[in-house]
């Protein structure tokens, strides 16, 4: 007589329905919680806090930052607001942090002075660097470490290279830069006269400036003041001073 074979039961079915309806309920919860979040204010930019300027407006960079307090906190890139920001001409670079909830903050860098030009009118403005000029209403006391340009007209070529020339020099070496002039020649289009605090002449051209640069402080710091020519060929001549004997036989 054969063993009867036990009846197996089937496996209980799986509520499918209710694992689907318990996601749809989550997502739509995590939807709910979304909408609330950036409907309120906590989403919202409350503060921006901009330094490093000088001669930018605080006003200047939030225009080119295109950001207000109030819009979304996460609407716009930090990246993005940094590339808008350095579009203005005496910004060189941005850093921008975003520190939740509702803070921005804006570092901005600007090209730094590197002579100061006296226009007919008196007025004294900065250029930086890459060329641009500020009003430099607050900067008379750098003067005394920067050139001045004078008797240069707006839109010179020539003045807007000298500008980018001047930036190769060390802050030692254009500190004793007094006082340049425009002193074109056929040969030299783009030659200068140089005055220097160290009561020295100098013409030289735009072209050449940072590569002379060494032998004239070489000479300022072993001669006595004269008149030096820095082109093709260099030359130095002492100033004659009257001696005391000439001036008795006069």
């Amino acid at each position: 007589m054969s063993a009867q074979m036990p009846v197996l039961k089937e496996p209980p079915k799986k509520r499918m329905g209710s694992r689907k309806l318990l996601t749809i309920l989550i997502l739509l919860f995590v939807a709910l919680l979304a909408v609330l979040f950036f409907n309120s204010s906590i989403s919202k930019i409350s503060e921006i806090q901009i330094d490093g300027t000088r001669f930018v407006t605080r006003e200047e960079i939030g225009k080119a930052a295109a950001i207000l307090v109030g819009d979304a906190f996460f609407r716009t890139s930090s990246s993005t607001i940094e590339d808008r920001i350095v579009t203005l001409p005496q910004i060189k670079g941005a850093k921008v942090t975003k520190v939740f909830p509702g803070v921005v903050k804006i570092h901005v860098e600007e090209f730094p002075v590197v002579a100061f030009e006296l226009s007919k009118q008196g007025e004294m403005t900065a250029l930086l660097t890459n060329g641009t000029t500020v009003e430099a209403d607050s900067d008379e006391m750098q003067l005394v470490d920067k050139p001045v340009l004078s008797g240069w007209t707006d839109g010179d070529p020539v003045k807007a290279q000298l500008t980018k020339q001047l930036a190769k020099i060390s802050t030692k070496q254009l500190s004793d830069l007094s006082e340049i002039l425009p002193f074109p020649s056929t040969a030299y289009p783009d030659r200068i006269l140089m005055y220097t605090r160290t009561k020295f002449e100098v013409v030289t051209a735009v072209s050449v400036l940072p590569e002379k640069i060494e032998a004239l402080n070489a000479v300022i710091e072993t001669q006595e003041p004269g008149k030096i020519t820095m082109l093709l060929a260099d030359t130095y001549v002492p100033f004659v001073s009257e001696s005391p004997e000439n001036i008795d036989s006069e």
